[in-house]
């Protein structure tokens, strides 16, 4: 009996000691900390939201990954808006020993290369940023993927799944038109939609697309309206670049196929989802650390790949055919190759027009003035180049078989 109860005892000691370490990983003000506190480097993040944004979970999973693969200290601060907020965040975790500070979302970056030029001594890196490149801030850093990859590959199961219909006779071919349901009408927006598109396009050439912004990166209510309004004018299958259930939600009361991204929602939406895509950031904080460990210059602009595992596509819905999969597989295959280019100029038009030439806006400035060539011809492929001169997306071509219905 003593025995037994030496051991309910220890059984208890060790519940507790892992309570009060759970309770250590989250502050409660809206502070999450993972890895070992005796770690040789301190990994600080800024996000945007907490974990219950779609978006900023998936840099918050990787966070923990990366607490784990690599063995170090990442303190978290989520909630974080693209004020002076986060200016004040970035101080308080270079004064908490960060040795690398990340934040995850666009209007973060004024304020960090601001925190980056006061403290020299800190690396400093951002995702989605565009001014690493070109400020000369040398603890600064612009990080991102060709996540427009993984959306073309989304988008051919969106075809196969709107060819099904047709097969079916439940629309015709003038009736397959996706909604989307966009945040903001910037690059990287512009450049995730068509991309999803023309990989659609590429298996249902009859497809059209329309899309509506909700103004806000993550709005639940309004983005389960914004995916019932594109229902209600005729859309049969929806996607997104915004962060919440919403959009999953509204398709799956509405019995209406849902590509997703950053997240797969066969659990929660199981008869409408289809697949999803999101960019993997573990690479990208595994290679900050091993730049810093090694004593090795950190790139200006770093661009995660399919080769570098950046770029993921999602777990398939139990309605995704094997011929669905299996398309997407090839394509891949010819994305790693180099022999498919997903903007390749020959698969759609402007006004009309095949592009030639086109001055995308890489080197950012205040007024937002196009500087570069952005039409390049390889191996007798004249396609857009994008991603290959800077990280974040610049692509912000309107092609035709797209309507834009509220653009801001």
């Amino acid at each position: 009996m003593k025995k037994k109860i030496v051991a309910l005892a220890l059984v208890l000691a060790l519940v507790v000691s892992v309570a009060v370490g759970l309770a250590a990983c989250n502050k409660g003000d809206g502070t999450l900390i993972f890895g070992p506190e005796d770690a040789d480097i301190t990994f600080g993040m800024i996000c945007l939201h907490d974990e219950n944004s779609t978006y900023d979970k998936n840099f918050i999973d990787a966070a923990r990954d990366l607490a784990e693969e690599k063995q170090v200290r990442v303190i978290v601060k989520t909630g974080i808006p693209e004020s002076a907020a986060c200016y004040d965040a970035a101080v308080d975790l270079v004064d908490q020993g960060c040795d690398i500070i990340f934040a995850d979302s666009f209007g973060h970056e004024d304020h960090v290369v601001r925190a980056a030029r006061e403290f020299p001594e800190v690396q400093f890196a951002h995702a989605t940023g565009t001014k690493a490149h070109t400020n000369g801030v040398e603890n600064y850093h612009n990080g991102f993927a060709s996540i427009y990859e993984g959306r073309y590959l989304a988008g051919i199961v969106a075809g196969y799944k709107l060819n099904e219909m047709i097969d079916a006779g439940d629309i015709t071919a003038e009736q397959a038109k996706m909604g989307y349901v966009g945040a903001f009408p910037y690059a990287e927006v512009v450049s995730g939609y068509t991309s999803f598109y023309l990989g659609a396009k590429s298996v249902c050439p009859s497809v059209t697309m329309e899309v509506r912004y909700t103004s806000s990166w993550y709005d639940e209510a309004a983005e389960k309206s914004t995916a019932e309004a594109l229902i209600e004018d005729g859309c049969v299958l929806i996607s997104q670049h915004a962060d919440s259930m919403g959009a999953p939600t509204a398709c799956e009361e509405a019995g209406v196929p849902n590509v997703t991204y950053n997240l797969a929602t066969g659990t929660q939406c199981p008869k409408t989802y289809l697949v999803g895509s999101r960019i993997n950031w573990t690479p990208y904080y595994a290679y900050l650390v091993d730049c810093l460990r090694n004593g090795t210059e950190i790139a200006d602009d770093w661009t995660g790949t399919f080769a570098t595992d950046s770029v993921k596509v999602l777990e398939f819905g139990a309605g995704v055919s094997d011929e669905a999969k299996a398309a997407v597989e090839a394509a891949e295959a010819a994305l790693k190759a180099g022999t498919l280019k997903v903007f390749d100029c020959s698969k759609f038009t402007v006004d009309g027009e095949h592009l030639t030439t086109y001055m995308a806006d890489v080197n950012t400035d205040d007024a937002f003035t196009p500087d570069t060539e952005a039409i390049e011809t390889k191996d007798g492929v004249t396609y857009f180049a994008e991603s290959e001169f800077r990280s974040a997306p610049y692509f912000d071509v309107r092609i035709d078989g797209i309507t834009e219905i509220n653009e801001a």
